[in-house]
């Protein structure tokens, strides 16, 4: 497979053109394939255009499912695969992805490996599983689309990623994502080769090579949501998400010379509906706001805590109590054992008592949100005094004064 790496800004004429000379070239000779897209909580990836010109290229021709890579995540709804999609590429080609019944055992991590990566931390094998269509014959060519961005588990998203977590199974989801959280995200985020990143590789050397698989990797930044494609990298080899990571360092890595004391972080209704997924104002942050410090996130689609009813119920039961808490909780709970991403979720949604963190809601009650152990303030009462309408990315300063660093979409970068 012809690897095609391209570090420079693509123009959707461009784009278009890139992927015509690809999958229409004859010696591909595609009669089925499987598309895996990430959902709209990675809206600015580009990849919902990316996936919309493939269908339109290839629809007349050749059988195009597409299965959003959910990983935890609840199933797209038509409006959302819409948005994502646009209006030509029919929801009934959607095949939605489901982490604890979908899934088959492939391959398994031994313990050895969990424990050097892990540097002693963890000893446990990890059951590889994927969702059973990546392993159907009839599919020509399974496409994996999607960004590369810091990301708080395995440091740069996207890669084997989109695989083993995106239309991956319980066993894996949950083991590495506690693995990431007890190794420590602030020594993965925006680097390549983390402790969960190294799992990854592992599981794709041994157990999935021998899938036709491409990825389609992207690199963006956006302004609002004008999204430019910083690099588009085409292939199955490593050295393309090696070089995609380098440009997300460049383009996605946002240095501050003087850690701020207020930080404000806006979540798109559109994308943000649980902390599950809006946690990203902490874990993107994090890295960068004074100690004792005070983040503010405005929150205005936040309506639950988990993604499904189970993890929902945990975090309300647990709290975010940090990493020391966590896991006495898991050493007394078999639930918690049994729901390890939970786990890891709530050791990363913790400021572990070096900053604040302030949610402000409409759809989430006072008792509910200090009920997970953070403060609460009141949506309209907050947008009063950060309006992010009026707040420009960066440095602003209010009315009264007050100097707060604001940051409209915190799942496309990192700051530190």
């Amino acid at each position: 497979m012809t690897n095609i790496s391209l570090k420079q800004k693509i123009n959707d004429d461009r784009l278009e053109q890139i992927l015509k000379d690809i999958f229409l070239d004859p010696s591909m000779d595609l009669k089925k394939i499987l598309i895996l897209p990430p959902d709209l909580t990675r809206m600015h990836s580009a990849a919902g255009k990316i996936t919309a010109v493939i269908y339109k290229l290839l629809k007349n021709d050749c059988v195009v499912d597409i299965m959003p890579a959910l990983g935890t995540h609840e199933v797209m709804t038509k409006t959302e695969f819409m948005h994502m999609f646009g209006p030509d590429v029919p929801y009934e080609r959607m095949i939605g992805h489901n982490w604890k019944t979908d899934i088959i055992k492939i391959g398994e991590i031994p313990s050895d490996y969990i424990k050097e990566v892990s540097e002693g931390l963890l000893d446990y094998s990890i059951d590889v599983e994927i969702n059973r269509k990546l392993l159907d014959k009839s599919y020509d060519l399974i496409i994996s689309v999607g960004q590369v961005v810091p990301h708080e588990v395995v440091g740069m998203a996207n890669y084997s990623k989109n695989v083993f977590i995106g239309c991956g199974g319980k066993g894996i989801i949950n083991k590495s994502h506690m693995l990431g959280a007890v190794c420590g995200m602030e020594k993965a985020m925006g680097q390549d080769h983390s402790p969960v990143r190294k799992v990854f590789d592992y599981a794709e050397k041994e157990f999935i090579s021998k899938i036709p698989l491409m990825y389609i990797l992207t690199v963006t930044t956006a302004v609002r949501d004008d999204v430019t494609i910083e690099g588009l990298f085409l292939g199955r080899s490593r050295e393309l998400f090696e070089e995609a990571v380098k440009l997300s360092q460049e383009k996605n890595i946002t240095k501050l010379d003087v850690p701020p004391i207020k930080m404000v972080v806006y979540l798109d209704e559109r994308e943000f509906k649980s902390t599950w997924l809006g946690n990203k104002s902490i874990y993107r942050t994090r890295m960068a706001i004074a100690d004792g410090g005070e983040l503010i996130v405005l929150a205005p689609g936040v309506k639950k805590f988990g993604e499904d009813e189970k993890i929902d119920s945990l975090i309300r039961k647990y709290g975010y109590r940090g990493i020391k808490t966590i896991l006495k909780f898991c050493d007394e709970n078999q639930e918690l054992r049994d729901n390890l991403s939970a786990a890891a979720h709530l050791i990363h949604g913790s400021s572990e008592g070096r900053f604040t963190i302030t949610y402000a809601t409409k759809l989430l009650s006072q008792a509910e949100v200090e009920g997970v152990s953070y403060k609460y303030m009141d949506y309209a009462e907050a947008i009063k005094k950060y309006d992010p309408e009026k707040l420009k990315d960066g440095y602003n300063k209010t009315l009264d004064g007050e100097e707060v660093y604001f940051i409209r979409n915190p799942a496309i970068g990192l700051w530190k």
